[in-house]
């Protein structure tokens, strides 16, 4: 039996080339430093590759299930919940492999950092990380939409605004985006393409890269004080040490990996089956801004940045600061190739780590527990003032209840009193008419911004009513707001 084994193998050896072409990537020479007790710096790569293969493994699973349909998604993880057998474990293991992943990234991207591993010849390297980090990312957010309960909704939403925003091109992301106007099926369609297709496909094929630039370029050796970075050199007093005292990858070094990465894998187990699955909350309703909506904690620090920061910066944040931050990631193999790759060496290397993640850590509490308006529950804690309705007639009451049952105050203030996300409409009659006004609320801000549209979500009567109610708010005596005569020939 064991001569038909080996008979077999090598019939499909010959034929595969399997012996020849991965037995030489399993035991090619690596620096003696990196199998030491300092090659337990150099697992997290490894670990983030098996957690990405337990996403795999998980979402194959979950796919079977799932129904990326706005009218079925919901109950397809409720399902998956509650009555597949062991559906809520995969789910689990599903939300927790991508959160140690992205966590593992990001380790081991701030070790190949701090040990000056970017450095010659390892640019290309590195710049390929950071895009592996940003796929990461990608796969995090649009698995969060998939879960499609307020949360999904209003981060696609506030997706939306973002790249509305985009000059010239900003409508057309959007309607790419959401498959249409507005958010509907074709938002939850595409989403479920970007993270079952797309983005798995762009991570794995970065990740061969990734893999082969490791094995063409090898692996750096343990920083020294005394051995700083020389391009002109660096290749030859390499070579030289891998022939001297180099040991192969399969040995010590993969012993660590596989360690670190059962360890990795016996946590996240752990995590979910003590945590269970992440949502759904509830169906997402889109007239409910008070949803108090937050995206997943890789994001919270952005998220607390615009709430922290004045109207006039969020263009600026939501456009501008996240192309500078990849750039600068980019960018750190150019500035610095050569010198010194001890941490030692470097204090202005660790002090910029320390304060990068000291500054993350602060914003993403605050994005934990600061609310998306500062009067979140301005319509259910607080009534619409009686100044404001004490002259109203019996339409613009049923205006001003529409107002407060659709949550318009989560956004909105009135004298004063609501929420901060928009603008105080006390006086809002002296400076839209009434056409504007219907076509501000049913079409939303125009490019996708901050304001969504609630044509769909309100009758004809509801209609006139707000308006009519919206139109009163103006002061004692002022008239009302009227359109703008056109100049004579």
């Amino acid at each position: 039996m064991r001569s038909l084994l080996f008979q077999l193998a090598n019939w499909f050896d010959q034929r595969l080339g399997v012996r020849e072409t991965l037995l030489p990537m399993m035991t090619h020479p690596i620096p003696r430093g990196a199998a030491g007790p300092m090659g337990w710096w150099y697992v997290f790569g490894s670990a983030s590759m098996t957690l990405l293969l337990l996403q795999v493994v998980t979402g194959i699973g979950l796919a079977f299930v799932y129904v990326p349909a706005p009218d079925a998604a919901y109950e397809s993880l409720l399902y998956l919940n509650y009555q597949q057998p062991l559906g809520w474990f995969i789910r689990a293991l599903h939300y927790y492999a991508g959160s140690g992943m992205v966590v593992l990234v990001l380790v081991h991207m701030t070790q190949v950092f701090l040990h000056g591993s970017y450095k010659y010849p390892r640019e290309l390297t590195w710049v390929v990380g950071v895009l592996l980090l940003c796929c990461t990312l990608g796969m995090f957010f649009s698995g969060q939409i998939l879960r499609w309960d307020p949360d999904a909704y209003w981060g696609l939403a506030v997706a939306g605004s973002m790249a509305g925003r985009v000059p010239v091109l900003g409508p057309w992301i959007v309607e790419v985006l959401h498959g249409g106007p507005v958010i509907g099926g074709g938002s939850l369609s595409r989403f479920f393409a970007l993270h079952v297709f797309i983005i798995p496909g762009a991570l794995i094929s970065l990740l061969i890269v990734h893999l082969w630039l490791v094995l063409r370029c090898g692996i750096s050796a343990p920083p020294s004080p005394d051995r700083p970075v020389d391009p002109a050199t660096y290749d030859a007093e390499y070579h030289a040490e891998l022939k001297t005292s180099g040991v192969p990858f399969f040995g010590d070094a993969i012993l660590k990996d596989a360690f670190f990465s059962a360890l990795a894998v016996i946590v996240v187990v752990m995590l979910a089956a003590v945590l269970g699955p992440k949502g759904p909350s509830e169906l997402p309703d889109p007239t409910l801004g008070g949803a108090n909506p937050r995206p997943e904690w890789p994001f919270l620090w952005l998220f607390a940045l615009l709430s922290l920061s004045p109207p006039a910066a969020e263009t600026f944040i939501i456009l501008v600061f996240p192309l500078v931050l990849v750039a600068a990631l980019l960018a750190v193999p150019l500035i610095s190739r050569r010198g010194q790759r001890a941490p030692s060496r470097r204090p202005v290397a660790v002090l910029l780590v320390i304060v990068i993640y000291t500054t993350l850590g602060v914003l993403t509490y605050q994005g934990a527990v600061a609310p998306w308006s500062p009067a979140m529950q301005a319509w259910s804690g607080d009534p619409i003032p009686i100044r404001v309705v004490e002259q109203s007639s019996p339409l613009q009451l049923q205006g001003a209840t529409v107002f407060q049952n659709k949550s318009c105050r989560n956004c909105h203030a009135l004298d004063g009193v609501g929420g901060r996300r928009g603008p105080d409409l006390s006086n809002i009659g002296t400076r839209l008419t009434r056409e504007r006004l219907i076509d501000q609320i049913s079409n939303g801000t125009p490019g996708g911004g901050d304001m969504p549209a609630y044509g769909k979500q309100m009758g004809p009567h509801e209609m006139t009513a707000i308006v009519d109610f919206l139109v009163g708010l103006r002061p004692a005596g002022r008239d009302a707001a009227a359109e703008t005569a056109l100049p004579p020939r």
